[in-house]
């Protein structure tokens, strides 16, 4: 016998042989069906038209009895012509037959047809006469089918049951459909609905929306529970941000935004999803890999769905489009686009390692200089939000690049609240402030010789193991490297400050001119020293152009003693012109608008006096104290808090300054008040006297300040101040007292109204 080589099938491929099988059946059973509806109709098509034309037809009688009488004498009549041959007929004869069977007469043509025998000569006939001889149609009723049912036997005898054959085909379907669109068209011809009230609108309008609200409810609870089974619903989900009814439209747009938002927060994993490679797809992988990567593919497709769906939305808003439908009005637009940056700035804070975060930073950044305050402001927390939380440096570094580009391309003419977002980077602690890293000591191994003298072999064997697995726990623990850090942070810095040069160099006079002063100020001790005398020459000639306000010629005094106080302490530079500039015009400051520029002179005198003690003279302190204490007479209170306690710090500082509280003269001349020069003024020969008259100002920190200063600042004893103010710098004083938004109740227990208004008066002299 031979053997059977056949293989026999697997299970596997016994399951896919019957798949198939089963497909083919099921295709051949349609297929089948197909046919036989396909049958069925084609001869009801012959049915009816073979009902047309008997109806079209007339019955002639004539034709009937023609055809029964002289049925026979035709055939005999043929069957002589066939048996006669036509060669033994003479030519006349022949045509003469021709040309009788041309005309044929009344009895030998066809009634069938209604034609007349000489059409052809009527060629110029009526329209109205061929109309007329037209059949006309006769309406007959099809007949009707009779079904045979079961007899009924009564006391007569047998009785028989029929009943009619209800006819289902393609007519009768053709005939309901003509029907129910000759009932719409009439109930659309009959008069109108009755119009419904307001408060019926208003109800109607209620329930829907609380059917939606239940619905999107529904459809969050069940893709929260089970997200990986849940496209499909969220899919559902995000279909509503298209919701077409007109009195519901923009609240459910809305609520879908924030649900598909939190909804995202929620089911998102916390790593970025990479699409696969050619060979991943078709590597065979565990089913719940497959099933994973399925979900993770429609989840990005998801979400990048969404996000544009969001900036449609926005893009709308700015370019004031409506769409084809109409649904929605362009005043109803503006509160959607406010709920869409809204969630962009969600995802933009709680999703920084999500796919698609570069697409939101472009999209965010031109809206901080958009003409909404509201949504400007909501764009700009969001970056602030996204600095704070910033650790390593990257995202921070993308945000950058983005303000940088939108400042060059807008020509520089954008809000400086965009500017100031720079403040806000996390640099500058980073960069001072020294990781754990580096405070912690690193973990020691021993060397190949004290093991060799330390330890026995089996000891040796154990440590090497120990610490190779101490190294790979190290390696997994171990946080984003030191120099990743300073790479990306000096990226950004880089980026920073080519912005703010650009600007210094060419737009000089624009408002964007104080932020990049205060944004130097702040990262002065990170600019390159070559870069440093350039810096300062253009800080010096923007003081002297005059075309700065008060507060930008402050701002570029503190910049450059900041500049001075870090690495430019190796510098051989003279700010002294920095000095007389900030001295000559302290006396701008008053109790009006110039108030708020306290904190930046504050910030200046410890920047230029106390940090810098050992370049200072002892004639400059005296004659900035002089200075700050007649300017406390004149201005708030709690920028005359933060003046005496700078002057307290600084006769801390420089301690032969209490000359200033003796009545008696030091040294030649008189002190010259009106002088710009501080090294000149003779500050030495004049008193405090200012001290006198704020004792008796009519806030009570003022009167101790000043009670503390007569007696010389001491540091103990019944003059002393309490920890809560001698602890604390003269800008956070200001801050505490600042009087914005609060009232002060001064005491009146020991002081007649009368007595109140002198001090008044002698605390503004």
């Amino acid at each position: 016998q031979r053997k059977n080589k056949k293989r026999v099938p697997s299970f596997r491929k016994l399951l896919k042989t019957s798949k198939v099988k089963l497909d083919n059946k099921l295709k051949n059973k349609q297929f089948k069906h197909q046919s036989v509806a396909k049958k069925y109709r084609k001869e009801q098509r012959k049915l009816r038209q073979a009902v047309k034309d008997v109806t079209s037809r007339t019955s002639v009688p004539l034709e009937e009895e023609y055809k029964t009488k002289h049925a026979a004498k035709r055939k005999e009549e043929e069957a002589e012509e066939e048996a006669l041959p036509l060669d033994m007929m003479d030519e006349d004869d022949l045509k003469l037959m021709e040309d009788l069977a041309q005309k044929a007469s009344f009895v030998t043509r066809d009634l069938s047809s209604s034609e007349p025998v000489h059409a052809k000569k009527r060629k110029q006939e009526s329209v109205i006469g061929r109309y007329e001889k037209m059949p006309r149609r006769m309406q007959t009723e099809p007949e009707k089918e009779l079904i045979h049912l079961l007899p009924i036997k009564d006391k007569s005898g047998i009785i028989p049951q029929t009943m009619e054959k209800p006819v289902i085909g393609v007519a009768q379907n053709e005939e309901d459909e003509d029907t129910e669109e000759m009932e719409v068209v009439e109930a659309s011809s009959e008069e109108p609905q009755p119009v419904l009230t307001t408060d019926e609108l208003l109800i109607q309008r209620r329930r829907k929306l609380q059917e939606k609200k239940i619905h999107i409810a529904a459809l969050a609870a069940a893709i929260l529970s089970d997200p990986e089974n849940s496209i499909k619903k969220l899919k559902e989900l995000r279909a509503m941000l298209m919701e077409q009814d007109p009195n519901v439209a923009v609240i459910v747009r809305k609520l879908v935004m924030v649900s598909l938002m939190e909804i995202f927060k929620d089911i998102t994993p916390s790593y970025k999803i990479r699409p696969l490679t050619e060979a991943e797809k078709y590597t065979k992988v565990r089913k719940e890999t497959q099933k994973l990567r399925e979900f993770e593919e429609s989840l990005v497709s998801q979400y990048k769905f969404y996000l544009e769906n969001l900036e449609q939305t926005v893009k709308d808003w700015k370019q004031r489009k409506l769409k084809k439908s109409n649904v929605i009005s362009l005043k109803a637009y503006k509160g959607l686009a406010e709920i869409a940056v809204k969630c962009l700035c969600e995802l933009l804070v709680v999703l920084p390692h999500f796919n698609f975060h570069n697409n939101i930073i472009v999209l965010i950044v031109p809206l901080m200089n958009d003409t909404s305050k509201l949504i400007s402001e909501m764009c700009c927390e969001a970056v602030k939000k996204l600095f704070k939380q910033d650790k390593l440096g990257s995202v921070s570094l993308g945000v950058v690049k983005v303000i940088s580009g939108l400042v060059k391309s807008r020509n520089y003419d954008v809000r400086p609240e965009v500017l100031k977002i720079f403040l806000h980077l996390r640099i500058k602690e980073v960069e001072v402030k020294k990781d754990t890293e580096d405070i912690t000591a690193k973990k020691k191994f021993m060397s190949y010789k004290e093991k060799r003298k330390n330890l026995s072999r089996m000891q040796r064997k154990w440590k090497k193991a120990e610490e190779k697995l101490e190294r790979e726990l190290l390696e997994a623990e171990a946080s984003e490297s030191k120099e990743k850090k300073l790479k990306l942070h000096t990226e950004t810095l880089n980026i920073v400050f080519l912005t703010y040069f650009r600007i210094l160099k060419k737009v000089q006079k624009s408002p964007l001119l104080p932020t990049v002063l205060e944004g130097l100020a702040k990262f002065a001790h990170l600019i390159n020293v070559e870069f440093f005398d350039d810096l300062l020459v253009v800080l010096h000639s923007l003081i002297e152009s005059g075309d700065l306000s008060y507060r930008e010629s402050l701002h570029c005094v503190l910049t450059a003693f900041h500049i001075l106080s870090g690495q430019g302490d190796v510098l051989n530079i003279d700010p002294s012109k920095f000095y007389s500039h900030l001295y000559r015009t302290l006396f701008r400051l008053h109790a009006g608008a110039t108030n708020d520029d306290m904190v930046i002179v504050l910030q200046c005198l410890d920047v230029m006096l106390t940090k810098r003690r050992k370049q200072v003279s002892q004639q400059r302190a005296l004659a900035f104290i002089k200075r700050l204490s007649t300017l406390a007479l004149h201005v708030l209170p709690n920028s005359s808090v933060g003046i005496l306690a700078t002057n307290r710090i600084l006769m801390q500082t420089f301690p032969k300054t209490d000359l200033l509280l003796d009545n008696e003269a030091q040294g030649s001349g008189l002190y010259l008040p009106e002088l710009d020069e501080p090294e000149c003024c003779n500050a030495q020969n004049t008193a405090l006297w200012e001290l006198h008259a704020l004792r008796r100002h009519y806030h009570p920190t003022v009167q101790k300040f000043a009670d503390h200063l007569i007696a010389g600042a001491p540091a103990e004893g019944s003059e002393a101040l309490r920890p809560d103010l001698s602890r604390r710098s003269g800008t956070e004083l200001f801050e505490t007292y600042n009087m914005k938004g609060m009232t002060f109740n001064p005491p009146v227990a020991s002081v007649t109204p009368r007595k109140k208004v002198l001090s008044l008066s002698t605390s503004f002299l």
